[in-house]
């Protein structure tokens, strides 16, 4: 591995993250906030951002590793889970809360991105199931771009 394939390169992230719920409307953030993308070598790349207060996980890490046609996105701090993402599969993940671990499917249904050490696009569609039953959909869509870029484009 070349240095620059290790060193994680300051990026800003738009996230829109929406969750739909069975009998409610449909639940939607958008943010923007800065992280790190690590190219991993291989053609991966690994995203990394602090949580605010916002989405509720002010005090977590949540990353996002690209590798091959997984996605594994983890979550440590306040908040720690695991859920691995692959189009067309369905992986049983672990959730912690406050009041215990929970056992959790996680189906997939899209998965695309052109993420690069240069930035890019990905897109999350899955379904969440506990216990056979299927509690909600959610959709992410973040877009990576690097923040040298922007200022060499003369935006801040």
């Amino acid at each position: 591995m070349t240095n620059i394939e290790t060193k994680a390169l300051p990026v800003l992230l738009t996230i829109r993250s929406e969750q739909h719920y069975e009998n409610t409307e449909p639940d939607s953030i958008e943010l923007m906030t800065e992280g790190t993308l690590t190219a991993t070598g291989e053609g991966g790349v690994v995203l990394s951002y602090q949580e605010s207060e916002l989405t509720g996980l002010e005090g977590t890490t949540t990353t996002f590793e690209i590798r091959g046609s997984q996605v594994i996105l983890s979550r440590t701090g306040s908040v720690n889970s695991q859920m691995v993402f692959e189009e067309g599969k369905q992986h049983t993940s672990l959730y912690e809360t406050p009041f215990g671990e929970l056992a959790i499917d996680v189906q997939t249904s899209r998965l695309r991105h052109s993420l690069t050490e240069r930035g890019g696009l990905m897109d999350l569609r899955y379904s969440i199931s506990v216990d056979h039953s299927v509690t909600g959909r959610n959709a992410f869509k973040i877009r990576v771009r690097r923040k040298h870029e922007l200022r060499e484009n003369g935006q801040s």
